[in-house]
């Protein structure tokens, strides 16, 4: 019972239906799946211990809120875990199937491109950017399984809840980018085939820290555009105060 509270807060956060700040209590999560409050105690507890929730004094148990370090830091433990991944399946015999299997999801993020250049628009919409995120993130899951480190796949699931925090009202993505992450996915997959693990760690590298960057650059942005009207109210105050 507690995997199953476990990984019910953990895809309400990945669904974003809970964002960054918002409380997590026993009796609203046991309610909704029907069982004790003991294991959701228990669920709650290990999710402040790994840090996807926070106890904050006097407002009980919060979804994290993360700042540039802390986003710097996931994607840095991030390109650790992966790059190792992908040397190692480089410097393997990989099958015609697995690697079908990756050009397939790969090439996914190809069609949303050109699905994207039909309809007119710039930007794909949030169902659209839903599917890109449910691709991107089956590209690099499927490269953890084919190095076959079951921990790295673990630890790759806490730090995808933490980054999708960071994301909560990531913009869609435009007909460039996408192109761009799909180049870099058909690298790394040409690398793999070639056995070449330098290569495909060097293209794995740079696409994750490119990835790094975005969700930084966004995040302040965020902050900023976040923090304006608060700024205005102020200075409109300061005016009126010295007009009277």
């Amino acid at each position: 019972m507690r995997e199953i509270a476990y990984l019910h807060i953990q895809r309400k956060i990945a669904s974003r239906a809970l964002r960054a700040g918002q409380p997590v209590s026993e009796l609203p999560v046991s309610k909704e799946l029907g069982i004790s409050r003991t294991p959701t105690r228990e669920a709650i507890r290990q999710l402040v211990a790994e840090g996807v929730l926070e106890e904050v004094p006097g407002r009980g148990v919060l979804v994290v809120k993360l700042d540039t370090r802390d986003i710097a830091e996931l994607f840095e433990v991030r390109e650790a875990l992966e790059v190792q991944a992908v040397e190692k399946v480089a410097g393997q015999l990989t099958g015609q199937l697995e690697l079908g299997n990756l050009r397939k999801i790969a090439d996914e993020v190809q069609e949303l491109a050109l699905e994207l250049d039909h309809s007119g628009r710039e930007r794909l919409n949030p169902e659209q950017m839903t599917r890109f995120e449910a691709t991107d993130l089956g590209f690099h899951t499927y490269l953890l399984q084919m190095a076959g480190n079951q921990h790295s796949l673990k630890i790759m699931n806490g730090l995808r809840v933490l980054i999708r925090i960071v994301a909560s009202r990531r913009v869609g993505h435009g007909k460039e980018a996408l192109l761009r992450i799909h180049k870099d996915h058909r690298d790394v997959i040409t690398a793999i085939e070639a056995n070449d693990p330098d290569r495909a760690a060097a293209v794995l590298s740079a696409h994750i820290r490119a990835s790094q960057k975005e969700r930084v650059e966004q995040f302040v942005q965020r902050e900023r555009e976040s923090a304006l009207p608060q700024d205005i109210n102020a200075f409109i105050r300061d005016i009126q105060a010295e007009l009277t």
